[in-house]
């Protein structure tokens, strides 16, 4: 097992932080809570660094969005809510639209394990993240019509898969 260097995370930042921090964005609805969780997203990272064996999108959206409904539940244990509070808000905050996100992401994972990494992205971005097709053609520098023609050759493949 080969562990991540700190250049391997320079990498990982430039290429998934845009990703982590919309992700952020999205959850907490505040700008400095958002900077704040998405650097709590790579310290995590780098602190288990020696037993992260595949580095994926799907990593960096399930741990940003754990990082952020943390964020959340503790901000309202420190305004002092109730246990029935707390419960709602953590309902809430984590629906079953969400849910579905983050099983959407690990299911786009598995299914697209052997295929490119920019494949990879380019499904998150668009099926999970929500993005369109011109917000993923210029997140991952291509046109809009060859994010059209990956995502049909993906679901061509995502087919054949199941």
């Amino acid at each position: 097992m080969q562990t991540l260097t700190n250049r391997d995370f320079a990498e990982l930042y430039q290429k998934f932080g845009p990703m982590v921090l919309r992700r952020c964005r999205f959850i907490l609805k505040d700008e400095e809570k958002a900077l704040d969780a998405m650097q709590d997203v790579f310290v995590r990272i780098m602190e288990h660094k020696e037993s992260v064996t595949n580095v994926c999108a799907s990593l960096f959206y399930v741990t940003a969005t754990r990082v952020c409904l943390n964020k959340i539940r503790s901000d309202k244990l420190r305004s002092g809510p109730d246990f029935e509070t707390i419960a709602q808000v953590m309902e809430d905050d984590f629906s079953a639209k969400e849910t579905d996100k983050v099983e959407a992401a690990i299911v786009l994972e598995r299914i697209f394990d052997s295929r490119d990494q920019k494949d990879k992205m380019i499904a998150t971005l668009h099926y999970v993240d929500g993005l369109t097709l011109e917000e993923t053609a210029d997140e991952v520098g291509m046109s809009v019509s060859g994010i059209r023609k990956r995502l049909a050759e993906l679901q061509k493949y995502a087919r054949k898969t199941n």
